[in-house]
């Protein structure tokens, strides 16, 4: 059989992390190459005795379930993001199956085949995905470690005309750079001066490591949700648990019924199931606390992989110290290739992510992402000391 696929698909890439992911699996390989929570701090106790109290509660649980979302739960995230400076009301929230699946459906939703998509350079890889598959066209603007760079983005915006711009400015994707306020600011006042509308993605905003540290999100600076410029996107897979695959978004109201439309088009709605094990979990257990917990975790082990990696004395390597999130940003020496060095250090029993894929033009190929927090101690030294044998011999041959 000739099976003939859209022209659409064909052309869509697959994801490099879920391939590493794939090529890890049984295999004595230490990787930093998903964005992956230390399993040892799942709060596994907490979310078994939640999950018992909902099948206490009866059978609902298994039932078919509002596409919008199981409503207490929402009402839980309404006053989780008031205390954040977000009003929003459980109408102007929608509960979907991760925050990637709320990013594809605002795409979808907000977007026609051929429009344009302003985005950071780099960006996170899944929602290039994304917009490939909508059939828009990406255009980056330049960033810096403030952010986006507000010239440039200007520039695009009058002469690309963009639907929409996607942005991840608080411990971004790949590169955990934190935006200031005035670039956070300035974009917002851009995209209100020329009417474009911004999809903030915020999944790693409440890991931060400095507890004191204030980070105010876009949506925050808006100040409201009706007649919003801003769609703001969240998720409970980094500081709860990623199986529970519950993301949400907030936006004007009109927005979010039609991000419902195309919700019923694709899955009904998301596990009930999980939404309720959320909200009790939510009832009996300390959220904020866990996620202070795991942000000392994360800061401490982000602390021990720059201090091996600084220990190995590469010449010409260099990064950016993240501020919380989950990853580190690797400059390499000049003319190194990422991905072929990455094919190195798989024989030597070590991954990560190579920068290319990471892109929306013109790649910068010595760029690589390596997650920290999901080995420590022994696993993470072993790693570093791999991938310090593969780049010593991969730039010896080169």
């Amino acid at each position: 059989m000739d099976y003939r696929f859209a022209g659409r698909v064909e052309q869509l890439q697959s994801s490099v992390v879920r391939d590493i992911l794939k090529l890890t699996q049984g295999n004595e390989i230490i990787s930093f190459a998903g964005g992956l929570p230390a399993e040892e701090l799942f709060p596994t106790e907490a979310i078994r005795q939640a999950a018992d109290r909902v099948f206490e509660s009866g059978r609902s649980a298994l039932q078919y379930g509002l596409t919008e979302g199981y409503l207490p739960l929402r009402e839980q995230l309404s006053a989780r993001m008031a205390a954040k400076g977000m009003q929003a009301d459980p109408g102007e929230i929608i509960l979907t199956t991760g925050s990637q699946q709320a990013i594809d459906l605002a795409a979808r939703v907000l977007t026609e085949p051929g429009d344009v998509v302003l985005v950071e350079n780099p960006t996170y890889l899944a929602s290039l995905q994304i917009f490939s598959l909508a059939g828009l066209r990406p255009v980056p603007a330049q960033s810096d470690a403030e952010g986006i760079d507000l010239e440039d983005a200007e520039r695009i915006i009058r002469q690309e005309r963009p639907k929409l711009v996607y942005i991840v400015p608080t411990f971004g994707n790949p590169t955990g750079r934190v935006w200031s306020e005035q670039r956070r600011r300035g974009l917002l006042e851009l995209c209100r001066k020329y009417g474009v509308l911004i999809i903030e993605d915020d999944p790693y905003g409440e890991i931060k490591f400095d507890e004191k540290a204030h980070f105010p999100t876009i949506a925050s600076l808006e100040g409201k949700t009706q007649d919003s410029h801003v769609i703001y996107t969240s998720s409970f897979s980094k500081i709860a648990a990623p199986a529970l695959r519950t993301g949400w978004a907030v936006a004007d109201r009109r927005i979010i019924s039609m991000m419902a439309k195309a919700k019923q088009a694709s899955d009904l709605h998301s596990s009930s199931l999980d939404q309720q094990t959320l909200y009790q979990l939510l009832r009996g257990f300390d959220l904020d606390a866990h996620i202070r917990t795991i942000s000392d975790a994360y800061g401490s082990r982000m602390r021990e992989m720059q201090a091996l990696l600084l220990k190995q004395a590469w010449s010409g390597v260099s990064w950016v110290e993240p501020q919380g999130g989950m990853f580190l940003w690797l400059e390499l020496p000049d003319g190194l290739d990422a991905e072929a060095l990455l094919r190195c250090s798989v024989k030597k029993g070590v991954a990560f992510v190579p920068g290319s894929p990471f892109y929306a033009a013109e790649p910068q190929r010595n760029r690589a992402r390596l997650n920290f927090t999901h080995c420590g101690g022994e696993r993470m030294a072993a790693g570093i000391e791999r991938l310090s044998e593969a780049l010593g011999e991969f730039m010896a041959r080169t």
